[in-house]
């Protein structure tokens, strides 16, 4: 779309659990300052070598080097060009983002947000959810020491649990027009 001038090389951080918007957001946020969307994930990861989500987050139980090929990926995309870096360690990962967006939502309604995208049985997603949500913090913990239940230092804490995703865009947009860090075209 591109219907905003940016900073030259601005960075934006947008983390959060699975199933608060972090896609979505980020890739909707992009498209709309007309900047590159970086989302390079384990779900990413998985499908470059072929195996399920289910059986990476198995191996990552037991060896670093997946997150640690994940987040080296991203840091290198996001120093190239001007970007939106959605994932899980994003506002922790990218020094120098411009802004830092924090996503939140109940598991509840983030177990329901993913079964509406993949399908499935509920019970199963609130358990898996539970589950990656409990492994990704004990792994970026022991690997980086990040503690990613504290995120109080966001430029922005946003609860997404009654908001669209393009509320949830305005409402960045609005902070990042404040900050003068875009302006609309035209």
């Amino acid at each position: 779309m591109n219907n905003y001038k940016t900073k030259d090389n601005i960075k934006i951080a947008i983390s959060g659990l699975s199933g608060c918007g972090n896609t979505t957001v980020s890739n909707m946020l992009a498209d709309e300052l007309g900047i590159p969307c970086i989302n390079y994930t384990f779900r990413s990861l998985a499908r470059e070598m072929n195996i399920s989500l289910k059986e990476l987050m198995e191996k990552t139980k037991t060896d670093f080097k997946y997150d640690k090929a994940v987040d080296t990926r991203q840091i290198e995309l996001a120093s190239k060009t001007s970007c939106v870096l959605g994932s899980r360690l994003a506002i922790w990962i990218l020094l120098n983002a411009d802004l830092r967006v924090f996503l939140k939502a109940s598991a509840k309604t983030r177990a329901a947000r993913i079964h509406g995208r993949e399908g499935g049985n509920i019970k199963e997603i609130e358990k898996f959810t539970e589950m990656r949500d409990s492994e990704d913090s004990r792994r970026y913990k022991e690997l980086y020491g990040i503690d990613n239940s504290n995120f109080g230092f966001a430029d922005l804490i946003i609860d997404t649990e009654e908001l669209s995703p393009k509320e949830i865009c305005d409402i960045i947009i609005t902070v990042l027009t404040k900050k003068k860090l875009i302006q609309k075209n035209g």
